[in-house]
C-alpha cells in the first residue's frame, strides 16, 4: 500500500508500526487557522527528531496544531519526498541490538516551498499565533560572508534591492520578520536547531546586518530595528541538538517494503541530497535549548524525546561539550581517516582498532581536560556513549564521506576551542596536544584524493575545497620530498582553525605527520601505527 493519508486506517492495522494517535486532518485544519510553528530545512533529522517532538505533544493532547515545514535549498524535496506523500514520513529507529522501531509522523502538516510560496508564507508570519519559526538549514545558511571576511555575491544583491527579492535564506527571513512587524509586531522566537556553536546568536547578528543595510537604504524603518533588537519582542535562544540521521538505507527500504509498503524509494536529488519516505536514525537523542520564547512555546520538555529547557549559560556549556569534546571532534576525525582507509561506514571506522584508539586519545586524553560541565549531563559518560553505544551501532548506515562534507567550516569549533583552552589555561602546555595535529594532518592527505592504497579517491563537498587545493599544488603521492612548505600559509588562517598554528607551536608537528604520510601506500596506516603505540 502507499505511504498517504487515504490508507492510513490500513497502515494502522501493520502491529510493527506506531501510528499517530491524533486526528491528522483536524491538526492541520488547526494549524492552517492559526499556526505557532514554521520550519525552514526539511531534511531528514528534522522529520526524524523535529516532528517526533511535537508528535508526542500531539499524541498526549498537550498540543492541537502541526508543524509547518518550508524548503530554501532543494525543492526536489518537496516535490519528490513531502507531497507525494502528504507530508507524512516514517521514522525507523535503529537500535545496537538490531531492532528497528518505526513509526509514522503525522505532525508535519504542511510543506512549503520559499521559491513558489512566498505569499503563503507571509499569511503565516503575519499570525498572531506563530509562536516560532525554527531552523535545520546546515551551518552555512548563516553565513553572510565568505573566508576573506567579503559579503556574499547574493548577500550584496539583498541590500540592494528591495526586502521582498531577498535570495538568501537569512536575508527571507529579515523580509518575513519585517512583514510580522507591518502587521501588528506580535512577539516571535527565532530558533535555530542547527549543529554549530552560538546558533540563536548567529542568525541574529545577520537578521540585524541585513536590516541595518534596508535601513540605509530606506527599505525599513527605525521601529523595526527597535523591534528586531527588542528580546520581549523577538528572541534568539541558543540551542543544542544531536541526533544521528544518516542517509536513508537500502536495507530499511527493503524492511518497510516486506510490511506491505510501496513507493518506498531512495531519493537522490539534484542536488544530492539523499531522502525518501522514510528517515533511519539512532535511538540518541538530545535537545537543549535556552528557555527564550516571548509568545509562548509547545511543551517540549514533556514531549520524551531528550528535550531540555534551560538558560542559556547550560545549553552553552552542553553545545561547547559536544562540539568541542565529546561528539563532533570525534566524528570529524573518524570521517577524514575513514575516508583515507576506506572504511564503508562510521560503524566500521570505529572498529579500527588504530581510529578507535585515535578518538578516545582526543576525547578523553586532550579535549576532556579542559571542557566545563553543563550538569545536566555528565562529558565523560556522554563520550562513553557515543564510541561504545552510538558510533558502535552496526545498523546505522553513516558514511565517512557524509561526515566529511564541509570540514573547513567545522574545524575550527571542533579542535580549535580546545587549542584555545589549553592555551588559557595554566595548568596545561599546549605542546603536549599530539593527537589534534594528527587530523589535521590526515585532513590535508585528505584533500589530495588519493586513498591509502595509492588509488584516487572522491573529496566530500566543501566550499573552501578549490582554494585549498591550489595551496597543497605540488604535493605527490609517493614524493615526501614535493612538500615544500605548501602548508604553511594555510595553517596559519585563523578563520579555518580558530587559531594560528604556527604561532602556537604546532605547525611542524602537523608538517611532520602530514609528510610521513606522503611516503607510499599504507603510509597513512603506518603513521597511525607509528603515534598511537
Amino acid at each position: 500500500m502507499k505511504l498517504c493519508l487515504n490508507n492510513l486506517a490500513e497502515i494502522k492495522q501493520i502491529k510493527e508500526i506506531k501510528a499517530p494517535i491524533y486526528d491528522i486532518e483536524k491538526i492541520k485544519k488547526n494549524t492552517m487557522e492559526a499556526p505557532k510553528w514554521l520550519h525552514f530545512g526539511a531534511g531528514n533529522i528534522f522529520r526524524a527528531y523535529v516532528g517526533k517532538m511535537q508528535q508526542n505533544l500531539l499524541n498526549k493532547g498537550l498540543e492541537n496544531t502541526g508543524i509547518i515545514v518550508a524548503e530554501s535549498f532543494d525543492n526536489e524535496i518537496i516535490d519528490k519526498v513531502y507531497k507525494p506523500y502528504d507530508n507524512l514520513t516514517l521514522s525507523v529507529r535503529l537500535s545496537k541490538d538490531g531492532d528497528f522501531s518505526t513509526e509514522l509522523i503525522g505532525s508535519i502538516v504542511e510543506s512549503l516551498k520559499v521559491e513558489t510560496d512566498m505569499e503563503k508564507l507571509e499569511e503565516i508570519v503575519k499570525a498572531k499565533t506563530l509562536q516560532m519559526i525554527s531552523f535545520t538549514i546546515t551551518e552555512k545558511g548563516y553565513n553572510l560572508k565568505t573566508p576573506d571576511k567579503s559579503y556574499m555575491s547574493i548577500v550584496e544583491e539583498d541590500f540592494k534591492n528591495e526586502p521582498s527579492k531577498a535570495k538568501h535564506i537569512m536575508s527571507i527571513i529579515t523580509n518575513l520578520l519585517n512583514i510580522r512587524f507591518k502587521n501588528g509586531a506580535t512577539p516571535i522566537a527565532i530558533v535555530s536547531m542547527d549543529n554549530c556553536a552560538g546558533n540563536g546568536e548567529r542568525i541574529k547578528v545577520a537578521v540585524q546586518d541585513i536590516a541595518n543595510h534596508w535601513l540605509e537604504k530606506g527599505y525599513v524603518d527605525k521601529d523595526f530595528i527597535a523591534y528586531i533588537e527588542d528580546e520581549s519582542k523577538v528572541s534568539f535562544p541558543v540551542s543544542m541538538i544531536d541526533k544521528i540521521t544518516p542517509r536513508p538505507a537500502e536495507v530499511v527500504k527493503e524492511y518497510l517494503e516486506k510490511l506491505g509498503l510501496e513507493d518506498m524509494e531512495i531519493v537522490v536529488t539534484s542536488k544530492n541530497t539523499y531522502s525518501g519516505p522514510f528517515v533511519n536514525s539512532e535511538e540518541a537523542e538530545y535537545f537543549v535549548v535556552e528557555d527564550k520564547f516571548p509568545n509562548g512555546r509547545p511543551q517540549l520538555e514533556e514531549s520524551e524525546a531528550g528535550v531540555y529547557i534551560t538558560d542559556r549559560d547550560t545549553v552553552d556549556k552542553t553545545e561547547r561539550m559536544k562540539v568541542t569534546t565529546c561528539l563532533n571532534p570525534l566524528h570529524t576525525a573518524l570521517a577524514i581517516y575513514g575516508c583515507l582507509l576506506n572504511e564503508k561506514t562510521i560503524y566500521s571506522a570505529v572498529s579500527n582498532p588504530l581510529l578507535n584508539k585515535l578518538i578516545k586519545n582526543i576525547g578523553y586524553g586532550e579535549a576532556l581536560k579542559v571542557v566545563e560541565s553543563p550538569k545536566i549531563l555528565d562529558p565523560k559518560a556522554f563520550i562513553d556513549e557515543v564510541i561504545d553505544e552510538r558510533f558502535a551501532n552496526p545498523y546505522i548506515p553513516d558514511q565517512p564521506e557524509r561526515i566529511a562534507t564541509d570540514t573547513s567550516q567545522k574545524v575550527g569549533i571542533r579542535y580549535g576551542e580546545t587549542l584555545k583552552a589549553y592555551l588559557d589555561s595554566k595548568e596545561l602546555n599546549i605542546s603536549d596536544i599530539k593527537y589534534i595535529p594528527l587530523v589535521y594532518a590526515g585532513w590535508f592527505r585528505y584533500l589530495l584524493g588519493i586513498d591509502d592504497n595509492g588509488c584516487q579517491r572522491s573529496i566530500s563537498p566543501d566550499p573552501m575545497l578549490t582554494m585549498l587545493q591550489e595551496k597543497l599544488s605540488g604535493i605527490e603521492f609517493g614524493k615526501p620530498e614535493t612538500y615544500q612548505g605548501q602548508l604553511r600559509e594555510i595553517l596559519k588562517n585563523k578563520m579555518i582553525f580558530g587559531v594560528d598554528l604556527e604561532e602556537i607551536g604546532l605547525a611542524e608537528t602537523v608538517e611532520k605527520y602530514f609528510v610521513e604520510m606522503l611516503v607510499g601506500p599504507e603510509a597513512v596506516n603506518n603513521t597511525l601505527k607509528k603515534y598511537l603505540k
